[in-house]
Formats: C-alpha cells, structure tokens, sequence
C-alpha cells in the first residue's frame, strides 16, 4: 500500500497517479475544512481513501511513503524511516513514473528568482520551436506532466521537494542563489543549501551562479566531472554567461569560448529591469542555451515573456512618489534584491520570517531607506534591527490583523515619502499571519494604493 502524506497539489496528483497504476492508497492529511473534503470526495472515485487528523501510526501495510510539504523531522516520516519504508517526494515519484522516451528535464532551484527563470526559460524553448512545459514547484505537478505531450520540461524544484529525490538525472540542473530560508524546516542553513545542492548530483550539464557564494560551493566538487557553467552580472570570462555593458553574451556555448562570444540579448529585452532580473535571465539563457536553443530565440523568449504578478510590479505614480508591489519577497535575500533595484525607498515589511536574520539586509540597505512601515507577526525584528544600523530612518508600526491594516500601511508609508521616492513593498517574510498567500497580500496593497490615487484624481484631501 502506497501512503501519502499530504493532501496539497503536488500529493493529489500523487495520489491519482498511484491509483491509476492499480495501487492501494490512502493519503494522510491534517488539517480539515471544506475544500480538503471536496478533494478527498473527488479521489474517492479513483478508490483513494483520504484519512484526517494528526496521525499516530503508519497505516498498516505500507510499503512505500510519497511525502509532500511535510518536515524530516515529523515523527511519522522518522518512523517510516526507521521501520524501512522508503519516503520519496511527488518529485522523485514522477521521475520513476516516467514511461519510456519521456521528455528530458531542465531543472532549477534557488532561493529567489525560480519561478521566474523557469517561465523565462520556457518562453525561450518556445520561441526555439519546442513543445515546453513549465512544471514542478511553478504550479503543474510534474506527476501530471510525464506522460503528456511536451518533448522538454522546464522544473521548477524547492527545497522540499529535492530532499526527497534522490534519483533524478536531469539535462541540466541549475542553482541560482542560496540564502536564509526554511530554516525552521531544514533545521539549519547547512542542511538547507545541501538540499538544494541535490539538484547537481547526477546533471549532464551543472549551471551556477558564480556571483553567488553558496551556488558556488556546491558546484565546487563537480570540477573536471560533468560540463560546468555558470552565470555573472560582469563581464564573461571562458565557461560562462555574462554581462557586457548592456547586453548579455555568450562565452559558454559557443565554438571557441576563449576567442569568441555571441550576443544573447539586451537590457531593453529583459522585462521588469532589475539587476536582480538580469540574473534571472543570465540563467535561463544558460538553460535554455544547453539545450540548444539559439541566440534569436534567447531574446524573442525574453521578449514574450510575461512576468507573474507581485513580483517588483510597479502599480501608480501618486505626486512623483512610484509605489511598487514585491509581496513575493518573502525572505530577506529576495527583499535584498529587491530593494538594490531602487535609490530612495520607503519600505513596507514585515510578517512571519522563517526564522532568518534580517540585521545584513537592514545594514544594506540603509543608506537607501527614507522611511519605514512595518506589519505582521515579525515586525519587531525588522524593527530592532532598524534601530540598530539605520538609527535615523523614521519607523511606524501598524498593528492589527484585520483587512484595513495594508489601507493604514499606504496611508503612512505616503505620509513618509517624498517626490522621487519609491514606496516599496518588499516584505522579507512570508504572509500567512495575515493574509491567505502573498498574493493576497499585494493585491491588498495594489487596492490601497489605486483607491489612493483615485482620491488623488477626484480632490481628495486625505490622498
């Protein structure tokens, strides 16, 4: 009997997949409510029975344990463990579930930028012709997408889910950024980065972020083993992707690396510009590039690319003060970056920070911060480390849990800004302790902000 641990997307779809197969399964899941009922409802007519509540026990006579989301420290996976009944994630199942010939797999993990490099480098495999599709932590589980029709696979990849895949040979697999995140899951940065580490282990190409300390390191043990490359903000050197002036170039794939280079792209191609989203498209045109892809369809992806929202999404103007949405910077390496992208900032953050420092972010970013308004669970961290290394920037609180709380946020962080200001929400944590997701969360803000500009339109003193 398959158990699975988990009743979200990727679980699921899991479950499903089992069942196809013929297999007895019954998913694990702890917490209730209407919508898990209505799933539970939908996977009992593929015979999977749905258990709720925290459980004590294994079912009896499991054999094999898909687990999606939950820690490794859960005393039903230690169990599991230590009864010798293997845990493998949705990831690692869809990888063994894989039918011959099945599309190869472009794989990426990082801290920050993954949904954006994965969507990036799937417009730029459809720009070269391919039938791509973006997978894994992006949104469609990958269990779904193994016996589709797509002849390449662009995977997203957490934390979470390369924990629990041990046998993934992918294409080519990339690390974009390492920093503080899920440390309350991980129990350690150290535990942290060699999960993600696990995406190189068996790649036939490794791409890494050579400006970044940690992708650095883990790439590090793969010299002289399978081809290696990596990406830059300067100017390329031999093996690597890079930056020249304003144009991205080519010093990795191409004939001769040491004599030549070939032009990708520009800044003017890459949508919204950002230091931190030049990075993000160095490193899908190193994917894409090491599937073959071609210089023209590196750009024409570039070009067609949407970004998703809330990610540095620039919602008004109100008198020469730019107010721009970055909900989904939930830890402070993506806030970071965020807040690199603009010279004079009133910053709006704060809510549940995983357990990471914030001391680094606020001292670097001190010198850009006009203001400060702060929100959520954490807020008295970001506010300590205010006080410690940006004495001199004015801080409000805004406290509450109810909806009106992101209206007073905009009202004060507008009441702080000045013309040639940008008020940033760049949060460093991440949302549930207010709102349903970070979608919610800048959403709520983009409302507060246009229901401001529209008082600005028709007179509106208090705007």
């Amino acid at each position: 009997m398959i158990c699975v641990a988990g009743l979200g997307v990727s679980g699921t779809a899991a479950a499903r997949a089992m069942a196809a197969r013929g297999d007895k399964v019954v998913v694990l899941e702890g917490r209730d409510g209407d919508r898990a009922r209505a799933t539970a409802a939908e996977l009992a007519a593929f015979g999977v029975e749905v258990r709720f509540g925290e459980p004590a026990e294994l079912p009896a006579g499991t054999s094999l344990v898909v687990a999606t989301g939950w820690p490794p420290h859960h005393p039903l996976l230690v169990a599991a463990a230590e009864a010798g009944v293997e845990v493998i994630g949705e990831v690692e199942l869809a990888w063994r579930l894989r039918p011959a010939g099945a599309a190869p797999w472009l794989t990426l993990t990082g801290t920050n930028g993954k949904t954006t490099v994965v969507r990036m480098l799937t417009s730029m495999l459809t720009a070269a012709g391919h039938r791509a599709l973006a997978v894994g932590n992006v949104g469609t589980p990958i269990v779904e997408a193994v016996t589709g029709d797509a002849d390449v696979l662009a995977v997203e990849l957490s934390s979470f889910q390369l924990h629990r895949s041990p046998s993934l040979v992918p294409h080519t697999a990339a690390v974009l950024n390492v920093a503080p995140d899920h440390l309350d899951w991980h129990g350690s940065m150290e535990e942290y980065a060699l999960a993600k580490g696990r995406i190189f282990a068996r790649a036939g190409t490794i791409v890494h972020n050579a400006d970044d300390e940690w992708a650095t390191r883990l790439a590090a043990p793969y010299d002289g083993g399978p081809r290696k490359v990596s990406f830059t903000l300067d100017v390329p050197m031999p093996g690597q992707i890079g930056v020249v002036e304003d144009l991205l170039v080519d010093r990795a794939f191409v004939a001769d690396p040491v004599r030549n280079a070939e032009e990708l792209a520009s800044f003017g191609d890459i949508r919204p510009f950002a230091p931190h989203n030049v990075a993000n498209a160095l490193a899908a045109a190193a994917l894409a590039r090491s599937y073959g892809v071609p210089a023209e369809a590196v750009r024409q992806g570039l070009l067609d690319f949407v970004p998703d929202p809330h990610r540095i999404a620039h919602v008004a103007r109100i008198g020469e003060v730019d107010y721009v949405d970055d909900s989904k910077a939930t830890n402070p390496h993506a806030a970071a970056a965020s807040l690199a992208a603009y010279p004079s900032i009133v910053w709006i953050a704060g809510g549940q920070l995983k357990g990471a420092d914030v001391d680094e972010l606020v001292r670097r970013a001190a010198p850009r911060l006009r203001g400060a308004v702060l929100l959520g669970v954490d807020r008295g961290r970001i506010r300590q480390a205010l006080a410690r290394h940006a004495e001199n920037v004015p801080v409000v609180e805004v406290s509450g849990q109810d909806t009106g709380v992101m209206d007073r946020v905009v009202t004060e962080a507008a009441r702080l800004a000045a013309p040639g200001d940008t008020v940033l929400l760049a949060p460093a944590g991440a949302s549930l302790d207010m709102f349903p997701n970070y979608g919610a969360r800048g959403k709520a803000f983009a409302q507060a902000v246009l229901a401001r500009l529209d008082g600005a339109r028709h007179g509106d003193g208090n705007a």
